[in-house]
């Protein structure tokens, strides 16, 4: 079974370097997009964990603390905004 793909956009110079690329190293480009993406991660792992563990501390299990995560907005803020509905 093939693998679904998704586009992406880039700016033109960034794609006129993955074109001289995939060109001069015989690769289509979504070959060297995806190589240099999992290079990128593999570089900044320890920089995207940190990012994790910091968004996981701040939840703490309650739904005001989901809903200000994805909203980008502090429990004080939503409470502020009324608060969540209290469950039983």
């Amino acid at each position: 079974m093939a693998a679904a793909s998704a586009p992406i956009k880039v700016d033109v110079g960034t794609d006129q370097l993955i074109s001289h690329a995939a060109h001069f190293l015989g690769k289509a480009k979504k070959d060297v997009v995806e190589a240099a993406v999992r290079e990128y991660i593999d570089k900044h792992r320890e920089e995207i964990n940190e990012g994790v563990r910091a968004v996981l501390s701040r939840l703490d299990g309650s739904s005001t603390s989901s809903v200000a995560l994805l909203a980008g907005l502090s429990p004080e803020q939503i409470d502020e905004y009324g608060g969540m509905p209290k469950t039983s």
